[in-house]
Parts: structure tokens; sequence; C-alpha cells
């Protein structure tokens, strides 16, 4: 994997994303045997315990531990062109990220592959970054200054457990969805509770989005989606294991491996952190185009589009080559729709349909087909 790699984390989590914006307790009694079960609290009780985990604004407690994100959401296999990861491959499959969080600006992400890793550790303002697969060590600088505080541009622990997901689904929760807790979850061996959210729109894929938080902290450990008419869940991001204690001093540290190439970078600055700001940034400018269709679950995303300026992009190769094969794949799966609005290709997955037109729009949401195409008549 490359540099960017870090940065793809924020794909399935900003598509959760998408979802979720279209919509004192005593001491953990531990079973004996057979599921946990947990002193009882209301739907509004942990619904204020899960939004106090997520927003503190000093950050979780410290933690460490092993996150597996999976989608199923039913898209096209990604045609295997070379030996790098496209953006869009975290869409589809299981991967694994492991963190240590000991408090602000210390925290360390290892992402392993099959044959290779990468690290990225951070410690106050110095960092490092280790790709195995090029035996490279980058020396990071993070750049502070000013009045704002840089952010450093890669996704933190905490942007990449269940706890952002969840505050996404958590701030849908209004009269267009039914709640209900389960008291007798387990996740990642810790007792746990479950808010299982419904959507009361018909027009919605969304059968239910399950969060688990944990019986001690209310930190969430999973967040699941479940579309309609199936067993699985069509997304899933948790931990598989989690310790809240404050990992060990050399998880921080780094020394390069005799024979590396060392190389210095700047979080902030030209390279490194500047390609990653410069994608944000644009993120940030399409949503900032965005207008809203619809409410609560059956919310649907309207952004100006042009199929053209994606295909330049993808096919300009690099990190990203693989995206061209699977747009390509995508596209040819798609199905011509028209209506007194015009024209376009219509993308339907478990949990997301998305509509191009030819008039140059975008319109995606987690609602059915019927849904989209209403919704590409409102100007």
């Amino acid at each position: 994997m490359r540099r960017g790699t870090f940065v793809r984390w924020g794909v399935p989590i900003a598509a959760a994303a998408v979802i979720g914006a279209a919509i004192g307790a005593g001491p953990v009694i531990a079973a004996v045997s057979g599921d946990p079960v947990l002193p009882e609290r209301s739907a509004e009780q942990l619904l204020a315990d899960a939004a106090a985990a997520t927003s503190k604004q000093q950050g979780i407690a410290p933690m460490s531990g092993t996150v597996q994100q999976t989608a199923s959401l039913g898209l096209p296999a990604l045609p295997q062109t070379g030996g790098e990861t496209s953006p869009l491959s975290l869409l589809s499959g299981s991967h694994e990220v492991k963190v240590w969080y000991g408090g602000d600006q210390k925290f360390r992400v290892a992402m392993p592959t099959q044959l290779n890793e990468t690290n990225l550790i951070v410690n106050g303002d110095q960092g490092w970054y280790w790709d195995s697969a090029t035996n490279t060590a980058t020396k990071l600088t993070v750049k502070a200054g000013g009045e704002q505080q840089h952010k450093t541009p890669v996704p933190q622990p905490t942007d990449l457990t269940p706890a952002q997901v969840a505050q996404r689904m958590l701030e849908g929760v209004d009269e267009h969805s039914s709640v209900r807790v389960i008291n007798t979850a387990e996740v990642a061996g810790r007792p746990a509770y479950q808010l299982v959210l419904a959507p009361k729109d018909e027009g919605s894929l969304v059968q239910e989005v399950r969060i688990a938080l944990d019986g001690e902290t209310y930190v969430p450990l999973q967040v699941q989606l479940f579309a309609k008419g199936s067993a699985e869940p069509a997304y899933q991001v948790g931990f598989t294991q989690v310790t809240f204690t404050t990992p060990a001093e050399e998880n921080f540290a780094f020394t390069p491996p005799a024979g590396a190439k060392v190389e210095e970078a700047t979080l902030g600055g030209e390279g490194f952190g500047k390609q990653a700001e410069e994608r944000a940034e644009h993120a940030a400018d399409v949503a900032g185009e965005a207008k809203w269709v619809g409410d609560g679950w059956s919310r649907v995303a309207v952004v100006p589009f042009k199929l053209s300026d994606l295909q330049a992009q993808t096919a300009q190769g690099g990190e990203d080559g693989n995206a061209a094969a699977l747009l390509d794949t995508v596209l040819k799966s798609a199905t011509p729709v028209s209506g007194t609005w015009g024209s376009g290709k219509l993308i339907k997955t478990k949990l997301v349909t998305a509509l191009l037109t030819d008039d140059g729009r975008l319109l995606a949401g987690a609602v059915t087909p019927e849904e989209i195409i209403k919704a590409a008549g409102v100007k």
C-alpha cells in the first residue's frame, strides 16, 4: 500500500455518513454463561450516553485494538490490474486496521496486508510513516501555526473506529426512526448494549442499523447496517479486540530498519500533507454544492456532476489506477432510465441507489430506485 491508503478509510465511512445524513449506569454484570446481561437502560438514556462518548472535546479515552471493516454492497468485483489497492475497493470485502490511541496527537495506525504492512505513527509534532513494500521510512513533521491548529490530514484512530460512524447515525435519530434496546450483546469480548434504529420510511433501502455500545464506557464498539431482505449486514465496522488502557510508550516509538530508505515530509506542507488536504478540500467543496430532496431516511443528495470529469480523473492512473477499471465495470452494469426530467444511468446496490443524469447531476441516497427517479424531477 502507499501513502494514500490511510486516507482511503474515509471512503466506506463517508458512504455510511451519507446514509446517516439521509436519515448513571451501574457496574457491568458479567454473565456466568450464555449472553451477558447488562442493567436495563432506556433508548433515551443510551442515546445520551452514546452522544457524550462520541463528542468529547478531548476525544475518547486511551485505548488500543483491532478494527475490521466489512462491506457487501453488491458492487461488481474490482478488476485486478496491479498491486495497488483502489480507494473504492474498500467498498467490498474485509479490511483490518490496528490502532493505538494515547491521547490527542499521540496515535499509531497499522494496516497489514498479505505480504506487507504500512504504519503511521504520530507523537506530538513528530511522526513516521513506514511502508514495508518499498522499504521506505518517511520522517514527518506535524505542522501547526496561527490560531488554527493544523489537523493531521489523515484519519486518526477515532475516525477509523465505529465512533465516527455511530455519531453520524445518532444524528439521524428523530421522528423518522423507531429505536429499541438490546442489553444482551457482546462485541470484542465485552458486554455491550445494542441500539437498534429502524427507518419508518418505506422508500429506504435500510432495514435497520445496530450500534453496539460498550457496557462500561458507552464507546461505540460496532456499527452494522442491514439492507431490507438481508440477514447479514451489508456494511459493518467494529472492534474484534479492544482494551481501554493507555498503550505502552514503545508503541509510539519508531526506528527505521537497517537498509531502509529515509525521506522527510511535512503534514500540512507540500507533498504528503498537501495532497491529502487538497482531496479533503475538494470533498468539502462538493458537499457544499449539494442540495437535498426529501427528509429522514429517504433523503436524497443532489450534486453537480459530470461523468466525463470523473473518467478523466480516474484515467490518470497512479495510486487510483484500479478506480478507472471499477468505474468502467460499474457503468456497464448501470441501467438506462428516463422521465420528464431527462435521462441517465441508474446504479443500485443493497444500501445505496445512485443516478447519473445526462444534464450533469448525481443523485444518491439509501433509497429505492423509485425514490431516486422521483427526486430527479425536483429541480
